[in-house]
C-alpha cells in the first residue's frame, strides 16, 4: 500500500483526500437511483391495481406516496450536487497556491510559455468533478440493477437491454479512440497560438511603432489556422459521435417499445409492464448516454489532469523548513556554467571567483559576454546552470526563497511595475513600512518626484506608469531593490536610462549602501560608475578575462591596450 501511494501523483493524492465526500455522493446517488423507480412502480400500480379496481382511495394514497418519494429523490440529488460543488471549491482552495507556485517556477524556468495555462487546467478538472460527467459515473453502476428489473418483467426485454448497454459502451470506447488523440493535438495547437499572441501583445508599442503588426498577424494566422484545422477535425469527430449516439438512442427506445408491444400482443406482458419496460430501459441507458455526451469534458479533464501532474512532478513543492542565519552577503562561484537550450555553447563557462561581503564589484565586458546571465545566477534565478553559487558558504538554491527574498535586491534591465500603488511596489507588496519605503525612495532620489503626484505614495502604478519616464521607472525599480537594506544587491544596467541628476543619486545611494557593508554588484556600460567600485570583473565570451581590485584591473587593461600586437585585448574598455 505504501509503495502504491508513493507512485501515485501529487494531484491524485489530493483527490484521494476527498474520498469521504465522494463516498457520500455515492450514497446520495444510491438513494436517488432507488427512488428513481418510483414513477415506474406508480405506473404499474395504476395500470394493474387502480384501473382494474377503480379505487379512488388507492389512487390517492399511491399518489401521496409517489410525491413523497420523488421529493426525497430530488432532495438527494440536490445534496449530491451541493456536495460536489463544495468539494470543487475545496479542491480549488487546496491546489490554487500549489498551482500558482509551480506555474510561476515553470514560467521562470522557461518551461511554460503561458503562465495562466495551469489555472485553466485546474478549472477543467474542477468543472468535470462538479458537472454532469462525474454524476454519470456515479449513476452508471445502477444500470445493471435497472436491467435486472427489466429481466424480471420479461427475459427477452432483459436480453435486449443488455445488448443495448453493450452497444453504448462500445460507442463510448470508439468515441474515446476517435476523439482523444485529435483533441490533444488541437489543445496543443491552441496553446501554441495563444502563447504567440500573448507574447506579442506584451510588446504592442514597438510593434505599432515599427509597423510590424501586419507581419506578425500573418505569422499568427499560420498558428491560428493550424489550430482551427486541428480543432475542426476534433469537432467533426465529436459531432459524428454525437449524431451516431442520437441515432442509436432513438432506435433503441423505439425497438424496446416495439418488442414490448409484441409481447403484449402475444399475451406475455401487460400494458403497464410494456410502458414500465420502456421507461426502465431509458433510465438504464441514460447514464451511459450521459457518459458518451460528456466525453469531450472527460477528455479535456484527463488532459488537464495529466498536465497538472507533470507540472507538479517537474516543480515539486519547496521545503521551507530549513532556515539559515541572516546572510552577510559573501558570494562564491564554483565552476559555474550557465547554458540555454537555444545555444550550443554555454553562456558562462566555468566561472570561479570569490567576492567578499561589503564590497562593490562592477561586471563589465562586451555585449553578449554573459553579464546579465551572471546577474541572474547571483540571485539564483537562472534555471540551466551547473556548478554552484554560494551565499555565505550555502548554495543559493538551498535557501527558501521566502526567507531569502527580503535580503536580496535585484534590478533587472527590463523594469516591470506591478498592479498596485507606488508604496506597494517599493515595499514588494509586503506589509508597508512607511519609514522604510520613504528611506528607499530617498536613496533612489525619487522621494520629491513621488510627492508631486496628487496621491503621493498611494498613486496606482497603472496611472503613474503612463507618465513615468524610463529613468523614473528605473529609479522606482532601484528603490524597490534597496528597500529594507538587503545584504546582497545586484543592479543590471542601473544607469541605462538615467540623466545626470539620476546618476548622481545612484552613485550616492551606492556609496551609502557601501558604508553599511552591503555587497553590491553593478553591471554597466558607463565607466563613470567605476569610481565607487572596489573590484572589477571583466567577462569575455562567457569567461573571466580579468578579476581583481579596480585599479589593478584598469592598469592591466591599459597596458594591454597599449600593445599594438594585441588590439583585441582592449575590447572590454572600448565596448564600455
Amino acid at each position: 500500500m505504501k509503495t502504491s501511494l508513493r507512485k501515485r501523483g501529487e494531484l491524485a493524492n489530493v483527490l484521494t483526500s476527498f474520498r469521504y465526500e465522494f463516498l457520500w455522493v455515492g450514497i446520495f446517488s444510491m438513494v436517488a437511483n432507488v427512488l428513481m423507480l418510483t414513477p415506474t412502480i406508480y405506473m404499474l400500480q395504476i395500470y394493474d391495481r387502480v384501473l382494474m379496481g377503480k379505487s379512488e382511495l388507492t389512487l390517492l394514497f399511491l399518489t401521496l406516496i409517489m410525491v413523497a418519494f420523488i421529493c426525497m429523490m430530488a432532495f438527494s440529488e440536490w445534496l449530491r450536487s451541493r456536495l460536489l460543488v463544495r468539494a470543487g471549491v475545496r479542491l480549488d482552495q487546496a491546489l490554487s497556491t500549489r498551482v500558482f507556485n509551480s506555474s510561476f517556477e515553470a514560467y521562470l524556468n522557461r518551461n511554460q510559455q503561458n503562465p495562466t495555462e495551469a489555472f485553466s487546467n485546474l478549472t477543467n478538472v474542477r468543472q468535470f468533478l462538479t458537472g454532469n460527467g462525474i454524476i454519470a459515473l456515479f449513476d452508471a453502476p445502477w444500470t445493471p440493477i435497472y436491467i435486472l428489473i427489466v429481466f424480471m418483467l420479461h427475459p427477452l426485454l432483459g436480453i435486449l437491454s443488455i445488448v443495448f448497454a453493450l452497444i453504448q459502451l462500445l460507442m463510448a470506447f470508439v468515441g474515446h479512440k476517435m476523439t482523444f488523440a485529435s483533441m490533444e493535438v488541437a489543445a496543443k495547437a491552441e496553446a501554441k497560438s495563444r502563447a504567440f499572441l500573448f507574447s506579442k501583445l506584451k510588446n504592442a508599442e514597438p510593434v505599432e511603432a515599427m509597423g510590424m503588426q501586419d507581419n506578425l498577424r500573418k505569422r499568427w494566422l499560420t498558428y491560428h489556422n493550424n489550430q482551427q484545422e486541428k480543432s475542426g477535425l476534433a469537432n467533426d469527430k465529436q459531432h459524428q459521435q454525437q449524431a451516431l449516439t442520437k441515432f442509436v438512442r432513438y432506435c433503441m427506445q423505439s425497438l424496446t417499445l416495439g418488442a414490448a408491444a409484441l409481447l403484449v400482443i402475444e399475451g406475455e406482458l401487460g400494458v403497464g409492464a410494456m410502458v414500465a419496460a420502456n421507461v426502465l430501459m431509458s433510465r438504464a441507458l441514460q447514464p451511459l448516454d450521459l457518459v458518451v455526451g460528456s466525453w469531450r469534458g472527460f477528455v479535456q479533464a484527463k488532459l488537464a489532469f495529466q498536465k497538472l501532474e507533470k507540472l507538479f512532478e517537474a516543480h515539486p513543492e519547496r521545503d521551507g523548513q530549513v532556515h539559515y542565519p541572516v546572510p552577510v552577503g559573501e558570494i562564491s562561484l564554483k565552476n559555474l556554467v550557465a547554458s540555454s537550450p537555444s545555444r550550443p555553447a554555454p553562456i558562462l563557462d566555468n566561472l570561479t571567483a570569490d567576492f567578499k561581503a561589503g564590497m562593490v564589484t562592477a561586471i563589465i565586458g562586451p555585449s553578449g559576454s554573459g553579464k546579465s546571465t551572471l546577474a541572474r545566477c547571483l540571485v539564483g534565478i537562472w534555471p540551466d546552470k551547473e556548478g554552484t553559487v554560494l551565499l555565505d558558504d550555502t548554495p543559493i538554491d538551498n535557501w527558501d526563497r521566502e526567507q531569502l527574498g527580503p535580503h536580496i535586491g535585484y534590478l533587472p534591465q527590463d523594469i516591470e511595475l506591478f498592479d498596485g500603488t507606488i508604496a506597494e511596489n517599493i515595499a514588494r507588496f509586503n506589509e508597508i513600512n512607511s519609514t522604510k519605503v520613504i528611506e528607499a525612495a530617498k536613496l533612489a532620489g525619487i522621494h520629491d518626484m513621488i510627492l508631486r503626484f496628487p496621491m503621493g505614495y498611494d498613486t496606482p502604478t497603472g496611472e503613474a506608469g503612463g507618465i513615468l519616464s524610463g529613468g523614473q521607472k528605473q529609479r522606482l525599480g532601484l528603490a524597490r531593490a534597496m528597500y529594507d537594506n538587503p545584504a546582497l544587491i545586484v543592479l543590471d544596467e542601473p544607469n541605462a536610462n538615467l540623466d545626470e541628476l539620476g546618476e548622481r543619486a545612484l552613485l550616492q545611494a551606492i556609496s551609502g549602501l557601501k558604508s553599511q557593508g552591503k555587497t553590491i554588484f553593478l553591471i554597466s556600460h558607463r565607466l563613470n560608475i567605476l569610481g565607487v567600485v572596489d573590484y572589477l570583473l571583466v567577462l569575455k565570451e562567457g569567461r573571466i578575462a580579468h578579476y581583481g581590485s579596480r585599479d589593478e584591473v584598469l592598469a592591466e587593461l591599459k597596458k594591454q591596450a597599449e600593445r599594438p600586437s594585441l588590439p583585441a585585448e582592449n575590447e572590454a574598455l572600448e565596448t564600455e
